[in-house]
């Protein structure tokens, strides 16, 4: 009888066991708000990539909502949507989708990614303690600025006056201004600063340039308005003959002459891991702001060619990656 009830007990504990290990993953639900509505963005590929790679797979165990626009009132029409979703928490790419989302709520966790000052942005209180329901990745070192302009000089020292392309409404842009006029100054460089926020302004820009006749090197400061136009920089730094200095490889990429900065697609990597610790209970304005650790001077040996520069050898063996 003793051996009976025992057989009992172990075939309910089994068949408890067993519907328990039947019970289906709790599926969390995330949204992803991208600043373009081209579809997917690289940024989302490399974000489902990392977090797949903690163990989150879609349909199974996670959901992602993804939503997009080209301008601002769009963005926060479907920042708002995304609550509507009851989303967890929303990944929002580039400083116009972390800025709307921030628009849409502040109770919902947010990951962001900028290019700009998330302080100046107000996004965060600080970048050790957030403080707030934001937190993520800044793609903006102000440490590094310097270095460009020290790059572009050393890569070719016969460029003495730099033009400079900015978009002023960038967060923080006024200060990388003025790391930018002290190292000029340091190097006995002399500065153009052109304001370009829109395609009047480039081509505005374009014309001044040439009319002074004085620069013979371009400098452009990295954020979303000068990379949806580096096509357009790219075509006429070659038509001018102008070595450039660029903030991001992607404006190398698409033939720009040289680069000098975090490798974006790495960060999507800790912006997965932000997620991670949120979906496990971690508040967001406890998880510091991740900063770019390494930087990477990217070179297009091809542009080289074709607007007659000869980059310095020490420069060139300093290249992480070098297109040809």
């Amino acid at each position: 009888m003793k051996y009976l009830l025992l057989v009992i007990i172990a075939t309910l504990i089994g068949a408890r066991d067993s519907a328990e290990a039947q019970q289906p993953a709790k599926i969390r639900k995330i949204g992803f708000l991208g600043a373009s509505s081209r579809g997917p963005s690289d940024a989302l590929e490399v974000l489902r990539r990392n977090l797949s790679e903690l163990g989150y797979a879609e349909g199974r165990n996670i959901v992602i909502e993804v939503r997009g626009a080209d301008n601002r009132p769009r963005l926060l029409e479907l920042a708002n949507e995304l609550i509507r979703e009851k989303v967890e928490l929303i990944v929002a790419s580039g400083g116009p989708a972390s800025r709307s989302a921030k628009d849409a709520t502040n109770t919902v966790p947010i990951v962001f990614t900028t290019s700009g000052d998330p302080i100046e942005s107000g996004f965060v209180e600080s970048i050790a303690r957030p403080g707030r329901n934001m937190t993520g990745m800044s793609w903006l070192s102000y440490e590094i600025i310097g270095k460009r302009l020290e790059l572009l000089k050393e890569a070719v020292p016969k460029v003495s006056r730099v033009a400079i392309l900015s978009n002023p409404q960038h967060p923080g842009e006024q200060r990388e201004l003025r790391e930018t006029q002290s190292t000029a100054q340091a190097l006995g460089m002399a500065l153009d600063y052109y304001q370009t926020r829109t395609a009047a302004e480039f081509e505005a820009a374009y014309d001044a340039i040439i009319k002074k006749q004085r620069a013979n090197g371009l400098l452009v400061f990295p954020e979303g308005v000068t990379l949806d136009h580096r096509l357009g920089i790219n075509e006429f730094a070659a038509k001018r003959r102008l070595p450039t200095m660029l903030g991001w490889s992607e404006y190398v990429e698409a033939g720009g002459l040289m680069s000098y900065g975090p490798n974006r697609a790495e960060s999507y990597k800790r912006i997965a891991v932000h997620v991670d610790k949120i979906l496990k209970g971690v508040k967001p304005a406890d998880i510091p702001v991740e900063l770019p650790l390494t930087w990477e001077l990217v070179i297009n040996l091809k542009t080289a060619k074709e607007i007659g520069v000869v980059i310095t050898p020490n420069v060139l063996a300093r290249a992480n990656r070098v297109i040809r």
